[in-house]
């Protein structure tokens, strides 16, 4: 009981600063001492890998004579857990109203820390029902972001953190890490691009529509200057969300052969997966 009457409190406190949260993060650029504090109680350890909607791929990707889709690389992490909870709604899209996207596709735990998640956020899970999330999630449109992320142990109150690996599904009006820009370096840092992956921008297709500068890249790696579209490769995240609101082929996102197994190892090098 004590545990759950935590995380109903974790809850409250959430929704009512999630809208604060720019203004936190914005405090880690101004003062060294406040980015230390807020880097061990939120982010100490942690490893996270963007991994972009399987709608925005116009075609399978070759890879060492075989196909696969970017969320297999997901599914082949989930498939070697065996404790997987699912969160029964999304606390981002419901602590922002969010409108467009569903509030019903919440993240997917892993890990045997996993099993410590009190009933009132998520609930036991199969391999199977699991990926049936990651499916929903891509019919959706949300892109995914992989990896340890401290935050969720301390406002779920579980520990130890090395035994959880977190699967959000995220939409670029109401995630979390849409505070990426507003961070220190050595915090945003510790959020990448899925290895292999690269977003390109093709200038003669482009009309000039602008609906990719309209609240779609949460990592605010697309800007306009002399009536000209540009992609800062190095801020973009490869979310993929660009490459989605684009009708025109004017931005791509392609990868190379090496995505899936890198990725996997990394997983296995931050969470034990199997006891």
């Amino acid at each position: 009981m004590r545990r759950i009457r935590f995380a109903d409190i974790s809850i409250f406190v959430l929704k009512y600063i999630f809208n604060w949260r720019f203004r936190i993060a914005e405090i880690t650029k101004k003062s060294g001492i406040y980015k230390k504090i807020i880097d061990k109680m939120l982010f100490e350890d942690d490893e996270i890998i963007v991994v972009p909607n399987t709608i925005n791929v116009n075609k399978k990707i070759e890879s060492e004579g075989s196909e696969f889709l970017p969320t297999q690389v997901i599914k082949e992490v989930i498939k070697r857990c065996d404790d997987i909870v699912i969160m029964n709604s999304c606390l981002c899209r419901s602590s922002n109203g969010c409108v467009d996207y569903p509030k019903d596709i919440g993240c997917i735990f892993l890990g045997p820390t996993a099993r410590k998640i009190p009933e009132n956020i998520g609930h036991l899970a199969t391999v199977e029902e699991a990926f049936e999330q990651v499916d929903r999630a891509d019919a959706a449109g949300l892109s995914h972001i992989i990896g340890r992320n401290k935050i969720d142990t301390v406002w779920m109150n579980v520990r130890p953190g090395k035994g959880l690996l977190t699967i959000c599904h995220c939409c670029p009006c109401c995630c979390l890490w849409k505070v990426y820009p507003n961070l220190d370096d050595s915090i945003s840092s510790k959020l990448e691009r899925l290895d292999g992956v690269s977003v390109k921008l093709h200038e003669e297709n482009c009309k000039m529509c602008k609906k990719c500068l309209k609240n779609v890249c949460m990592f605010k790696a697309i800007s306009l200057a002399d009536n000209r579209i540009s992609i800062d490769n190095d801020i973009c995240k490869g979310c993929g969300m660009c490459v989605n609101a684009c009708k025109f082929d004017a931005i791509t996102i392609d990868y190379t052969d090496e995505t899936i197994d890198n990725v996997v190892n990394r997983m296995d090098n931050l969470l034990e997966i199997r006891e």
